[in-house]
């Protein structure tokens, strides 16, 4: 009897930790209906927005455009003599993709020495960083979705050399997180006073 409450338990358990780390890829097109799955997301969002200044709609397209929301997102294997698995083309992982050394880069600089890229809150408080950077350091504009995109990609020192010009799938990529980013944008305009109500004692 306690064995099969104890798995119980546990299947529970599973099931909401997944309900909290991951949304439907069905709806991932719709940040209202993202952040009303997951509210706290809005919470993580909007709170790396007010540090960085860096639109909510960019984080999203970002992660959408990265990983689709997956939490534990990871690149292919490559395969070996075309059948076996072999290993990975980078050390890119989590929702926002992040290889290694940017990620070190980004604890080392902001102390943020416990941040996981399987994260919510520390991937888009990493996005807000890393766009900021991008913006200081390049001049583009942090709701210039196009090119802070491509610098996010190839690096800031990538885009200074235009290492994007014959990647026409980056291109491609480009763009359609400047699309996401402006449909994100437009439908939080619509339901983003929902998730700034205050609660009882004042919070968010």
């Amino acid at each position: 009897m306690r064995t099969n409450t104890f798995f119980s338990l546990f299947w529970i358990l599973v099931i909401f930790i997944m309900s909290c780390t991951s949304v439907n890829p069905t709806k991932v097109a719709d940040s209202c209906i993202i952040f009303k799955e997951k509210k706290f997301w809005y919470k993580d969002s909007r709170k790396s927005y007010d540090k960085w200044d860096v639109p909510i709609s960019l984080q999203l397209a970002i992660i959408n455009q990265e990983s689709s929301f997956k939490q534990y997102a990871k690149p292919e294997r490559k395969k070996l003599l075309g059948i076996l698995p072999w290993k990975r083309e980078s050390s890119a992982f989590g929702y926002a993709q992040v290889v290694d050394p940017t990620w070190q880069w980004y604890k080392d600089s902001t102390g943020n020495t416990n941040a996981s890229r399987a994260n919510f809150a520390d991937i888009t408080d990493f996005i807000g960083w890393y766009v900021s950077k991008t913006s200081k350091m390049l001049g583009i504009p942090k709701n210039d979705a196009y090119n802070q995109y491509l610098a996010y990609h190839e690096g800031q020192n990538g885009w200074k050399k235009k290492s994007y010009q014959n990647k026409n799938w980056l291109l491609k990529a480009a763009y359609n997180v400047k699309e996401n980013n402006d449909k994100y944008n437009l439908q939080l305009k619509n339901c983003e006073k929902e998730f700034n109500k205050k609660g009882l004692f004042g919070f968010l």
